[in-house]
């Protein structure tokens, strides 16, 4: 890994040669700090969050299903505003400070909160903090790399941001070892970490201007760029992008009930429930870097599509009939390997296949596509869930995601071969 200390313009991008090395600039390290941070902050809450809902709080597996598809999707309610507006006033770091303030404020609301209602309102504040953030954020990541080395940037974040999400569980399982039932503590210190992401992001991160520093120098024989358009965003690799995730999303089962899965069968401790989330971000950190360099090498959908064949080796670990340590090792590394594959990857595709006048738009499209089907996936497998049983629920998805993988396949195909499209 080779680290850019300086932001530029990215030379790639102005039509000269890449360099021979590519390198993470100083911008991605700074929002992989940001992300480290904020997700120490979320994924200790997220990390207690269904047993705290199912088992402190006695709510079902459906109302469960409710609140996770809330923040699964909730945020591709304002998702593609958020990176209009970044679009819109090339200010993405503002729009990006706005949402992590949000999801940071969510953090107090949540310590006095105990009813179904309340927690449901604080959730949804969270997510669409989440939303405003994630695009404009992505954006900078975009906009601060080389085009042929998106991949790896993307992976560096990701890694970056892994690492937050599997200390956050580990706080957590810390304080319930010390305090069994000190769910409290939890949102305390989920608070601290948010307040200190947000400073780290206030103060550190620089306020690039994409639209600004992408710009080549005048060229009277080059055709004007585009000014931002959401028309722009109805190109058939787009929709195609949008109709191949939606389709793998809706059949994307939410992780808390894999977990939930994997407790019941093997009957683990409420202590130890936090512990199922560190073992998936181990899988994540191990290979997000190597799956983006991947992705740039052999191909970005290739990988991505790739990356549902683990996550349907993940169901066939949580469902198999075999339990104990060996099958729960294997659905937590293939569930990392999952998101390793797929999560920096999308928004590298979609990144691509728009002009940098709607980079933020075009991968708020992409996201908010595959966040409103991860909703839809998790209100249906909790209703699924309550009304057929774990297993039977677990063994319809598995077969439903058999069939769905070739067909995104074909949809998704030879996307990587339409990155022109991008600057036309």
């Amino acid at each position: 890994m080779y680290l850019n200390l300086r932001d530029r313009p990215s030379k790639s991008a102005a039509g000269a040669a890449p360099t021979g090395k590519q390198r993470v600039a100083r911008t991605v390290l700074l929002l992989g700090a940001v992300s480290l941070l904020t997700d120490v902050s979320s994924e200790s809450v997220n990390a207690i969050l269904p047993i705290y809902l199912t088992t402190v709080l006695g709510l079902s597996t459906f109302a469960y299903g409710l609140i996770d598809g809330i923040y699964q999707g909730v945020s591709a309610l304002i998702r593609l505003l958020g990176g209009w507006i970044a679009d819109r006033t090339d200010r993405p770091k503002l729009v990006a400070t706005f949402g992590y303030g949000i999801s940071a404020i969510s953090r107090v609301a949540l310590i006095p909160m105990h009813s179904f209602a309340a927690i449901t309102s604080v959730i949804t504040l969270d997510r669409l903090g989440k939303g405003v953030r994630t695009a404009p954020r992505d954006a900078l990541i975009a906009s601060s790399s080389a085009p042929e080395s998106l991949g790896r940037a993307f992976g560096v974040h990701r890694s970056l941001d892994t690492v937050g999400a599997m200390i956050g569980p580990l706080l957590a399982f810390w304080i319930l070892i010390a305090a069994p039932t000190g769910f409290r503590t939890v949102f305390i210190a989920s608070f601290a970490f948010a307040i200190i992401g947000f400073a780290v992001l206030v103060l550190f991160v620089p306020n690039l201007r994409p639209q600004r520093t992408s710009k080549p120098a005048e060229d009277a024989s080059r055709p004007a760029a585009p000014k931002p358009s959401l028309r722009l965003l109805l190109r058939p690799g787009m929709i195609r992008l949008c109709c191949g995730a939606a389709l793998l999303g809706v059949l994307t089962i939410g992780d808390g009930f894999l977990y939930l899965e994997l407790t019941e069968r093997d009957s683990l401790a409420t202590k130890y429930f936090p512990l199922l989330y560190v073992g998936s971000n181990i899988a994540y950190l191990a290979f997000a870097i190597p799956l983006g360099r991947l992705a740039d090498r052999i191909g970005r959908t290739k990988v991505f599509v790739g990356g549902h064949l683990a996550l349907l080796a993940a169901y066939i670990f949580a469902g198999s009939v075999f339990s104990g340590a060996a099958a729960t090792v294997g659905c937590l590394v293939m569930l990392g390997s999952y998101y390793a594959a797929t999560d920096g990857v999308l928004a590298a595709i979609a990144g691509q296949l728009v002009p940098p006048a709607i980079r933020t738009s075009g991968i708020a499209t992409a996201q908010t596509v595959l966040a409103m089907a991860r909703f839809v996936a998790s209100l249906g497998f909790g209703l699924l869930w309550t009304t057929m049983g774990r297993v039977p629920a677990l063994h319809l998805m598995i077969w439903l995601l058999i069939a769905a993988i070739p067909i995104a396949a074909f949809m998704l195909r030879g996307l990587d071969r339409s990155e022109e499209l991008s600057t036309a």
